[in-house]
């Protein structure tokens, strides 16, 4: 038992520092690696992964508002949306086939793979659209050279409108939602790429926490198996938020893409043989 434990423990540990890095959170990966790996049927590794995913957040997130990293104002906006989607999502949970979920999940990697290609550098934004300017979203980042320039956020609606879907994908699949939040604020809203892998991190914890509840209370949730997940996706986030200042944002995207495309064949496959 305790070989199983610590085998766990340390696939978590890996989990969630790519999932820090990402923004993507440790249950893209977390999940995969439950039901391939261990043979856990779907529900349960969602479970599972939504407790670690608010482990990643609590993790990671601290370093990353203390460095100036995180909109807090843009987090806090488009958390109404995420939310309402976890909470629709993770009733969903219950009823929809475990064969759906994998199916799912492989189609939901292929897209944010797709949509993390179509932007190869960040391009700050000088002028933003009328809701995000009444909002108050824009914010400072530091660039290469440690200079402070400023940015502003555009397609508000649009972006608000893919946090639906994200919270929704949070709650079915148990992965946070990280992909789709740096998605519509990375490709839709125009934000920086760290600042919006640091504003998912903070976001994803509270999202993941309202799927929680719902397989919380159907009874879905197995301790013995989210307790030392949780604790190596922590242990692992934490590691992950002190190396995102110092990375090379286009080897990210580029590695976390071939990553996404593993797993959508993976899961796919399992969707379609009936494994």
């Amino acid at each position: 038992m305790l070989h199983i434990l610590f085998g766990l423990f340390a696939l978590s540990v890996g989990a969630g520092l790519i999932g820090a890095l990402s923004g993507l959170g440790g249950g893209v990966f977390i999940v995969p690696a439950l039901v391939v790996l261990a043979k856990m049927p779907m529900k349960v590794a969602v479970g599972a992964s939504l407790i670690s995913v608010v482990a990643t957040s609590a993790g990671a997130s601290v370093a990353f508002v203390r460095d100036g990293w995180t909109n807090l104002k843009v987090a806090m906006v488009l958390e109404c949306a995420t939310v309402t989607g976890a909470l629709i999502g993770a009733y969903l949970a219950g009823v929809v086939p475990p064969v759906i979920l994998e199916l799912l999940f492989a189609l939901m990697m292929l897209q944010s793979a797709y949509f993390s290609l179509q932007k190869q550098q960040d391009d700050l934004i000088a002028s933003g659209d009328p809701i995000a300017k009444r909002l108050h979203l824009e914010g400072e980042v530091e660039d290469e050279t440690g200079k402070r320039v400023h940015y502003e956020v555009v397609n508000f609606p649009a972006g608000a409108a893919m946090m639906v879907v994200a919270g929704i994908m949070s709650g079915l699949l148990g992965i946070g939602s990280g992909a789709l939040k740096v998605m519509a604020m990375d490709y839709f809203m125009h934000l920086p790429l760290k600042v919006s892998s640091a504003t998912s991190n903070f976001m994803i914890g509270v999202t993941a926490g309202a799927g929680a509840l719902v397989f919380l209370a159907r009874g879905d949730v197995p301790t013995s198996i989210a307790a030392p997940v949780a604790l190596g996706v922590t242990l692992g986030a934490l590691v992950g938020s002190k190396l995102l200042p110092h990375a090379n944002v286009r080897e990210l995207r580029l590695g976390f893409v071939v990553i996404m495309i593993l797993i959508a064949i993976e899961m796919g496959w399992r969707a379609v043989s009936g494994i």
